[in-house]
């Protein structure tokens, strides 16, 4: 596969981003179930209902108002293109571009920023993406509405052959269709939101990226496209982070979403890694997070979960837990893993200029664990946003894994600029030197959906979530059974 390395530490796919691995790997990975003790899980609340501490609300505010500062100073002020990473000379990427929406606006409620300044950037990126070069030709911003992962820090133009990518087109629209129902005042700036808003959501041609009615992925909503291959020969099926995608498209015009949707189910893997844990395995926990960042799925179902007895909310709840419980077991001894030590997930790593022995350590990659039957990348390196960004699901676990995490290691190099690192590991005592915008937009979002739901609401009044919800089937389930374990 071709790769651009832009540093030591650090891969990217110039193809698809990391993403493709784990599908891949989901499809060649399987193990022999054994016995575990199980795990203590605290009562499904069907809620947010944790009582915040003074202490616990305190340190919030520093974790939450630090990461967000990377979404002021790592941009492009003249056309509000954000960052990947912290790094001089990196590329913007399309999905920090929408997490970067919602943050401004948390800013705003936060008095970290006025409202009008929120408003500006705003403005700004979606007066550029709605004016950039939309066409075949390699060298542009996007192409059917849809855009390119990653863009030039000056131009906003393809950067590293990187592909039309669906998925994080999807981020940078939940960015937008927040905004659309958020800056709902009469002034004129908040209005020309709104209607650039919907012009760039309806003007998507989803049908364009349905994948042929032949083969192992017929009909999902293909990763991508570039000008050089065509549609990328995988589609997005099974459990992971692109549920949003398909709701997304489902209420924004795309006439094949029920179909799609069927073959995307299709694909998903119910398993019980530890007792009482059942639930839909995806192994990295940001693909257990990143829709319900902008959808609040308490309560709602489709026809899959609710054959289940339980809904995506608890389905997350679960895979957090079993991450956690993995750590506890830390089958592959590594130095530091414990119950207030864990969070797995996509992250950069320490590389193999660290490797000794037979421990071998990788750069970026898409770690995550559904148990020790199935775990990817593993090689000692937690994240932080893996933590945060479960923070509504199970914050009686996350906090105080945070608030321990902190304590131990931040003046060791976990703490910096923009709060907590990207990365860690303790076997090798390696703290990384980035922070990646696709892992600090989560941790403000989850933690202000714990404290007062803001981007929640917001997201949930929008009629073309309400629309993609019901054209999928979604509907309210008065009867889960939240300890269910079906098999």
């Amino acid at each position: 596969m071709d790769v651009t390395v832009p540093n030591q530490n650090v891969f990217r796919f110039r193809w698809i981003s990391p993403y493709l691995v784990i599908i891949i790997l989901i499809l060649v990975v399987s193990g022999c179930k054994v016995e575990h003790p199980a795990p203590v899980l605290a009562k499904y609340p069907g809620t947010v209902s944790y009582k915040i501490s003074e202490s616990e609300n305190a340190f919030l505010d520093t974790v939450q108002h630090s990461t967000f500062d990377y979404f002021i100073h790592e941009i492009n002020p003249q056309k509000v293109l954000i960052k990947d990473r912290s790094t001089e000379t990196s590329p913007a990427t399309i999905a920090a571009m929408g997490f970067a929406i919602p943050v401004w606006a948390i800013g705003a409620e936060r008095n970290w920023i006025s409202r009008e300044k929120a408003a500006e950037l705003t403005l700004i990126m979606l007066r550029f993406l709605i004016e950039s070069k939309q066409s075949p030709d390699p060298v542009s911003t996007g192409y059917k509405g849809f855009y390119y992962h990653f863009l030039d820090m000056q131009e906003g133009l393809r950067f590293w052959n990187s592909e039309l990518s669906t998925i994080d087109t999807a981020w940078l629209l939940a960015g937008i269709r927040f905004a659309v129902q958020y800056y709902n005042q009469d002034q004129k700036s908040e209005k020309t939101i709104r209607e650039l808003g919907d012009a760039l959501t309806f003007r998507v041609e989803w049908d364009f990226m349905t994948m042929p009615e032949n083969g192992e992925h017929a009909y999902t909503i293909s990763m991508g496209w570039t000008p050089e291959k065509g549609l990328h020969d995988m589609g997005w099926f099974g459990y992971n982070e692109a549920l949003y995608l398909y709701i997304l498209a489902a209420g924004s015009g795309y006439s094949s979403a029920p179909k799609a949707y069927g073959a995307w189910l299709k694909g998903y893997e119910w398993r019980e890694p530890y007792p009482g844990l059942a639930h839909v395995a995806f192994p990295p926990l940001f693909g257990h997070q990143y829709t319900q960042l902008f959808l609040d799925l308490r309560g709602i179902a489709d026809r899959y979960m609710k054959e289940k007895g339980i809904d995506y909310f608890e389905n997350s709840r679960r895979a957090t837990y079993v991450n956690r419980q993995y750590a506890i077991e830390n089958p592959k001894g590594w130095v530091g893993y414990d119950s207030l030590t864990w969070g797995i997930s996509a992250s950069d790593g320490p590389g193999p200029v660290y490797n000794f022995n037979e421990k071998e350590f990788i750069g970026y990659a898409g770690r995550g664990t559904a148990g020790p039957e199935w775990t990817f990348f593993d090689d000692g390196t937690l994240t932080p946003t893996a933590l945060f960004g479960s923070i509504v699901f199970a914050p009686e676990i996350v906090i105080p894994a945070a608030k321990s995490i902190y304590k131990r290691f931040a003046d060791k190099g976990l703490w910096g600029r923009y709060g907590m690192v990207d990365a860690y590991n303790l076997t090798v005592k390696w703290f990384d030197q980035e922070y990646l915008g696709l892992d600090q937009g989560p941790i403000v979002i989850a933690i202000e959906n714990l404290r007062t739901e803001m981007v929640w609401k917001y997201c949930m009044n929008d009629p073309v979530i309400q629309k993609g919800l019901k054209n999928l089937g979604f509907e309210k389930v008065k009867n889960l059974s939240p300890h269910n374990i079906a098999h």
